[in-house]
């Protein structure tokens, strides 16, 4: 097995594959190896449909081996460390990798542990999550009979930022069609301060939870789950004193315990997980060491070039970029790292037009056969593309959105981005 490589990228997920997809076809000399142990790819972004029963979960999963660009070595090995003074990854079978660069996109990871009692009830009787088993989240949906369906996301960043409250549309559409919405509280607990962070979405999702009697709780960060008893627990985050009250017209049955502790009753609850770069990352010298950005991969938000290494590249979900983690966001970050990394070897310095402005993109499902396309960039400025944008009003729910999600985007994905082409 060789040990050396001119381009070595740590994980086989979208940014893995594209970029070395992209990097063949520009350049076919160039020795490189992706290294990741899973024998399969997931596309994850169907997973909100699968949760809502309308997608079928294995159709989202294909196997590894054929996804590998033709003439890239595949390490099927785990990477358990860097050491970027010598540009060397230590593997946890296979020795130590040599690289002259390095592209660091291994995704994200789940961290159950890090709020107390998810680990014992995730994915068991009625708490589910679409990012860790979707098919589970379309049974709970399915037994559900009524009362309060509590869907949440934690304090950490996490990837598809708007997944928790897609399902949560879906679910709701999908109580009125069963008959028993008028015995559902559907409740959004965000420890952020809005529905969405670009306004022009945000005034589209807060007229939506109007119109379907959707209880949004502001400022309410998980704190942690009593499987046995059904009851969920918040932390009231927004700053100040006194700040926290339970009204009187209290159907959630909600309780306040102490100044800022609240008991939430569930009868079905949906969770994003705690999440942080994978500990091969977050603990190497690779990541942020304090600060608000501890523990993710250290990189210039504009080229993806590590700020210390300049051999070194990351991108993806474990990258410290302030914009939304999803696969869009990675379908423009691989054209730039594959650019600045062919004018490096050619030039020895990065290209004057390779710059990422954050593009990121979250396909907001808003129930059955209706979606709006939130389109945006860094400081959440919309970012629409102009030519569909003049076509369709992305900030409202169209149907041919939907049509895209379903149909067109796995298209896509699987024949044109996983193949370098876009």
């Amino acid at each position: 097995m060789k040990t050396h490589y001119q381009v070595l990228i740590i994980g086989a997920g979208t940014g893995g594959i594209m970029t070395a997809a992209q990097l063949r076809r520009k350049d076919k000399k160039i020795s490189m190896a992706i290294m990741d142990p899973s024998e399969t790819h997931a596309y994850q972004p169907a997973w909100t449909l699968v949760g809502a029963g309308v997608y079928d979960y294995k159709k989202t999963i294909r196997k590894q081996a054929p996804l590998i660009p033709q003439g890239v070595d595949w390490i099927r090995d785990f990477a358990e460390s860097f050491d970027p003074e010598n540009n060397t990854v230590n593997t946890r079978s296979s020795g130590s990798i040599t690289y002259d660069y390095l592209v660091v996109s291994p995704g994200i990871q789940m961290n159950p542990g890090d709020l107390p009692g998810l680990k014992e009830a995730l994915d068991q009787g009625d708490v589910c999550s679409n990012y860790t088993d979707p098919e589970h989240t379309w049974e709970v949906l399915k037994r559900f009979k009524g009362g309060n369906a509590v869907f949440t996301q934690p304090t950490t960043p996490i990837k598809c930022g708007g997944a928790p409250q897609k399902i949560m549309y879906l679910a709701e559409e999908y109580f009125r069609k069963q008959g028993i919405r008028d015995k559902t509280n559907v409740v959004f607990a965000t420890p952020g301060s809005v529905i969405f962070g670009v306004p022009e979405f945000a005034k589209t999702l807060n007229k939506i939870i109007i119109e379907r009697d959707i209880i949004f709780k502001a400022y309410y960060a998980p704190d942690h789950i009593d499987a046995e008893n059904k009851i969920i627990y918040f932390h009231y985050s927004e700053p100040g004193e006194n700040a926290c009250v339970v009204t009187e017209d209290n159907k959630l049955n909600e309780r306040l315990e102490g100044s800022t502790k609240i008991a939430m009753p569930y009868d079905m609850l949906h969770i994003a997980p705690p999440q942080s770069a994978p500990d091969f990352v977050r603990y190497s010298p690779l990541a942020y060491a304090d600060g608000p950005n501890k523990g993710w991969l250290e990189v210039d938000v504009n080229s993806l070039q590590h700020k210390r290494y300049a051999n070194v590249f990351g991108m993806g979900d474990s990258a410290a970029l302030p914009t939304a983690k999803t696969g869009a966001a990675i379908r423009k970050q691989a054209p730039v790292v594959t650019g600045n990394i062919l004018h490096l070897i050619k030039h020895s310095k990065l290209s004057d037009k390779q710059k990422y402005e954050g593009y990121s993109s979250c396909p907001l499902v808003t129930g059955y056969s209706k979606m709006v396309l939130a389109e945006f960039k860094y400081n959440n400025v919309r970012d629409s593309d102009p030519i569909l944008s003049k076509i369709v009003d992305t900030t409202k729910e169209q149907w041919s959105m939907w049509v895209l999600k379903k149909y067109g985007l796995p298209y896509l994905y699987w024949n044109q981005m996983m193949k370098g082409r876009m």
